[in-house]
């Protein structure tokens, strides 16, 4: 019996494959953050599937190298998530607890921002960095998920912001006087505190057990806190410890405290130039390869691609004016600080109630009390700034001074100073900033007369005899020499070789029409010491003109003339020359009066 043909009926179709059950991410997790653990709470946010996708891509880019690494950072992301999140949700209210990131459209993003500017203000950079950092991570969960978006929501993460302010006005440099301060300033200060430590640790060595010997006794306080670590509320009461300044002025005896750390940055980063970041991140071991009074100092630039790992070459000896010098003694006054927490931190401080802790490695905010004081103990408060207003301390803007000075002395070659940035980053951020606008302004002053002076052939002039006193290669005929030396041909501070011959003329055979002072550029003026008076007269009411304008309009109206007059005419003459004709237009009366042409002119 063959076997019987089983139809399905045509309107009968296999079952469709299941959608595949999305990877569940995280929404309550913890991340390292150079050793300290800190956890992250989204479970309380609408979009589930929002939110573990921005959670995936903020493991990842926490966990790879880059700048978000300090736990103010992670915690500023973390609220712009959260911010986004929810903003969604009330845009999309009926679909946020089944909200895929399919259904998320470009204007969500570009209605977010607005938001952020209408909160923040137009010209806060606030939208711009938070826009920043959303972009970042919904481009890495489009790299987890690259069927995710739709072709709209992607073509909208190729850009950051639509309409948010950016910042991008570089920071200024302090000037040279208010960096000098500054350092000077700072290494006096870090003596003062190696002073302090190192006479600390004699004192101790001196000392006995106080809970036995007395608590009277300096010596035997400070071998307790070499011995047992730095006082607590449970060692000593306040009475006790008061004589000797309180917990915290003894614990810093031997050990750095918060202020310290303010002039140890301030002078390595005047002495090196180095970013303030990697400069708060340096590591136990960053001197390696010392030789030949140099030493390189190893950092990660975490704002650098693939958080890049640099070194940089620093003069080395025993004294504070040497980076490498610094650095040493800061290994050397931390120790002690360093091995009670068992950190590889260069700094390492004690807190305000005798807590010890790697100083850097939470970020570095809430510090800029400290810094305000520092700054006013010392004075530095007081300094001017570039606009008059007093000097407040950043150490991006001393790194910028650094970096501006190191501009100055390349003589504003960018191949000799891009050390460490590309051509384009060094340029804006470091040489077009306001502190170099009249050195600008100089050097295309400086560049402008040189091409003028390539354009503009010297003055032709010539002596009582006729001979040539210039450099000038135009030829003089015979019969032009000696027009020249007659007068035949003179307009006033010159002689014309062809008045109707003029290059500045509109047509051939037309008259000259350039001002009355022209002829000090014109390539038809011959001068002869018979014009000498008048070129004088004319030399002094330009230097009378100085009185009357603004250096800078002063130079555009009659700079060129003066020049021309100065070194091109003047300087061919001898100094008896110069003085004859100098009192024959003293005397000269109404033979060297200003031509009403000229008057027109200058009006």
């Amino acid at each position: 019996m063959s076997p019987r043909r089983v139809r399905f009926p045509a309107a009968v179709e296999p079952p469709a494959a299941a959608e595949p059950v999305p990877t569940i991410g995280p929404v309550i997790f913890t991340v390292d953050l150079n050793g300290s653990p800190e956890e992250i709470d989204l479970s309380g946010l609408p979009c589930p599937r929002l939110v573990r996708a921005l959670s995936n891509a903020l493991v990842d880019v926490i966990s790879s190298p880059g700048t978000l690494r300090d736990r103010s950072g992670v915690r500023y992301v973390v609220k712009r998530i959260r911010e986004f999140v929810e903003f969604t949700a009330a845009a999309l209210p009926d679909s946020a607890a089944e909200l895929r990131l399919s259904n998320l459209e470009s204007g969500l993003l570009d209605a977010f921002e607005t938001r952020l500017i209408a909160r923040y203000g137009e010209t806060s950079k606030e939208p711009y960095l938070t826009m920043t950092y959303l972009v970042r991570l919904l481009k890495l969960v489009h790299e987890a998920h690259p069927e995710a978006f739709g072709a709209a929501f992607h073509a909208r993460l190729g850009f950051t912001s639509a309409s948010a302010h950016r910042a991008s006005t570089p920071l200024d440099a302090y000037p040279f006087p208010v960096l000098d301060a500054l350092e000077a300033t700072a290494r006096d200060d870090v003596a003062r505190i190696r002073d302090r430590i190192l006479e600390g640790e004699k004192l101790a060595s001196t000392g006995r057990d106080p809970r036995q010997h007395g608590w009277e006794r300096l010596e035997n306080i400070l071998w307790y806190i070499e011995h047992h670590g730095p006082l607590t509320a449970e060692d000593a009461s306040y009475k006790i410890l008061r004589p000797w300044g309180g917990r915290e002025e003894l614990n810093g005896r031997l050990h750095l405290t918060a202020r310290d750390l303010v002039p140890f940055l301030l002078l390595l980063v005047c002495q090196t130039g180095m970013e303030p970041e990697c400069v708060r991140q340096l590591r136990s071991d960053c001197l390696a390869s010392p030789a030949r009074g140099y030493v390189s100092i190893a950092y990660v630039k975490k704002r650098a691609p693939g958080s890049a790992h640099k070194t940089v070459r620093v003069a080395d000896g025993g004294s504070l004016r040497f980076p490498g010098g610094v650095i040493r003694l800061a290994l050397r006054l931390a120790k002690r600080t360093r091995e009670l927490i068992g950190s590889d931190a260069l700094w390492c401080d004690l807190g305000g109630h005798g807590r010890a802790r790697a100083s850097f490695d939470e970020g570095p905010r809430g510090r800029s009390d400290v810094t305000r004081r520092w700054m006013s103990e010392h004075g530095l408060d007081r300094l001017a700034d570039r606009d008059g207003s007093p000097v407040t301390l950043d150490l991006r803007r001393v790194r910028k001074t650094v970096k501006s000075r190191q501009y100055l002395r390349a003589g504003g070659v960018l191949e000799d100073f891009a050390s460490g940035h590309t051509r384009p980053v060094a340029a804006k951020h470091y040489a077009d900033i306001g502190a170099h606008e009249e050195t600008h302004d100089q050097a295309v002053e400086a560049g402008l007369a040189q091409a003028l002076g390539v354009a503009l052939a010297p003055p032709v002039v010539l002596s009582d005899d006729g001979d040539r006193l210039d450099d000038s290669q135009a030829a003089l005929t015979a019969r032009e020499i000696e027009s020249a030396l007659t007068g035949e041909q003179d307009v006033w501070l010159a002689s014309c070789r062809d008045f109707f011959a003029s290059p500045f003329a509109r047509k051939p055979g037309a008259a000259c029409p350039v001002p009355a002072w022209g002829c000090l550029e014109c390539p038809n003026a011959v001068f002869t010491s018979r014009h000498l008076p008048s070129l004088l007269s004319f030399l002094d009411f330009l230097e009378r003109q100085r009185e009357e304008y603004p250096a800078a309009e002063w130079t555009a109206r009659f700079g060129l003339a003066w020049d021309r007059i100065v070194h091109g005419v003047r300087a061919r003459f001898s100094t008896r020359q110069i003085a004859t004709a100098q009192a024959i237009a003293e005397g000269g009366s109404d033979r060297l009066l200003l031509p009403p042409s000229f008057l027109e002119v200058i009006a």
